[in-house]
């Protein structure tokens, strides 16, 4: 079964992380979410939710994929973990794949994985990705990372997760079985 982690700082943004765990579990990847500093994360916009694991407990397994949700401080939290950023690097240095939205891809250039890849992040935040071939689009895949803008773009950023991991006809059911009648809106 595929397997993804989705690390949760403290701060992190609520719609990003959650978007991304419902889709990916509807369908039917395994996902287990993991706190860094406990199991109650609260997000920045004040909303707790209960993780799945501890970070540390579980930072040395193996994952297909790594999704980083963004928000602050969150996504600076991320960027500032020891734990989160050996993650980072193990993952790709195995070829796995990793994902970032909103300023979340501020960690995945401390961990060195930006090189010359293309990547987006929250417009913000473009300044930081100074090993990135930056671009605006809503959702960018170069190679095993995938990155994204925000809030906005968290469910075309999880069916392109889906599509990634699982294949495109199943992220198209999706969209049709979550009535987006909009599919511009998911594309990227």
């Amino acid at each position: 079964m595929t397997r993804v982690c989705v690390p949760l700082a403290p701060g992190f943004e609520e719609l990003e992380a959650v978007t991304v765990i419902d889709v990916l579990r509807r369908a039917e990847i395994d996902v287990v979410t993991a706190g860094l500093d406990g199991r109650q994360v609260t997000g920045s916009h004040g909303i707790t939710l209960h993780a799945d694991a501890l970070l540390s407990d579980i930072a040395d397994q193996d994952w297909d994929l790594v999704v980083l949700p963004g928000g602050m401080p969150g996504s600076a939290n991320l960027r500032d973990d020891p734990t989160v950023q050996a993650l980072l690097r193990r993952q790709h240095a195995q070829g796995r794949r990793l994902a970032a939205i909103c300023a979340a891809p501020i960690a995945l250039q401390s961990a060195g994985v930006l090189v010359g890849k293309r990547a987006t992040s929250y417009p913000g935040f473009a300044d930081d990705l100074s090993d990135a071939d930056y671009c605006d689009d809503r959702v960018v895949v170069d190679g095993t990372v995938v990155t994204s803008r925000g809030p906005g773009t968290s469910l075309a950023f999880a069916l392109r997760l889906v599509a990634e991991l699982v294949d495109e006809p199943t992220a198209d059911a999706l969209r049709e079985a979550m009535l987006v009648t909009d599919p511009a809106a998911t594309r990227d």
